[in-house]
């Protein structure tokens, strides 16, 4: 299944969109801005190469910085 995110300009904008997909009968749920960043990264994390290692002094060294 795909799901389709749409960012509505303000809040009555939010509100019709938001019957209209009820009327319509289409399941919805609306996202917070923490959630969209989530997603966000989700995706950035999915794409990483992970068959690279990184020793514990190269981790320390980025946190350190």
């Amino acid at each position: 299944m795909k799901a389709l995110v749409i960012t509505p300009k303000d809040d009555s904008e939010f509100r019709f969109l938001a019957d209209l997909l009820k009327k319509l009968g289409v399941s919805s749920s609306a996202l917070s801005y923490e959630d969209l960043e989530d997603i966000g990264l989700s995706k950035l994390m999915r794409g990483i190469d992970k068959t690279k290692k990184a020793s514990r002094t190269e981790i320390m060294k980025k946190l350190s910085t």
